[in-house]
């Protein structure tokens, strides 16, 4: 498979670059770019810096996924479940996250929060019709082809 470039720039607060914690993994792990612990009441919200700023090539993003034994270990995901880094952003990557448990969370300096995937993105060209091709479940959705 071949592998693309991305440029990473490291900022002060960044201890660890983004790394595959496997090799087969698919994603990349990011680490919360601190130098003090963040506290997380359940429920609460807030932004947790990486330390980097990553240069993505022409037609690429990159998701921000929650890492799956945070969520269920510890109630810790993300508030937007994937955020999307477009090729054009050079700010801080942050990870916006809460905690959905009902314990108190503590965050510290390079733990892995997240992941990060690189994916090719397609664009589409609108074309606005009058009418669209009908089919077997047209508007159907929402729990419509069963449990």
């Amino acid at each position: 498979m071949e592998k693309i470039k991305l440029k990473i720039h490291r900022l002060e607060n960044n201890i660890k670059m983004p790394f595959y914690a496997t090799e087969g993994a698919a994603g990349m792990d990011l680490t919360a770019g601190i130098s003090a612990p963040i506290e997380f009441k359940p429920f609460e919200r807030k932004l947790v810096p990486t330390g980097i700023i990553i240069e993505l090539p022409s037609g690429y993003e990159a998701q921000i996924r929650p890492r799956s034994g945070l969520s269920i270990k510890f109630g810790m995901t993300l508030i937007n479940c994937v955020g999307t880094i477009d090729e054009d952003y050079r700010g801080e990557v942050c990870v916006p996250m809460i905690n959905l448990s009902n314990e108190t969370y503590i965050i510290q300096p390079c733990e892995r929060i997240a992941q990060m995937i690189i994916a090719q993105v397609q664009k589409a060209e609108i074309i606005e019709v009058e009418e669209l091709t009908t089919t077997a479940r047209s508007s159907g959705g929402f729990g419509s082809t069963g449990k």
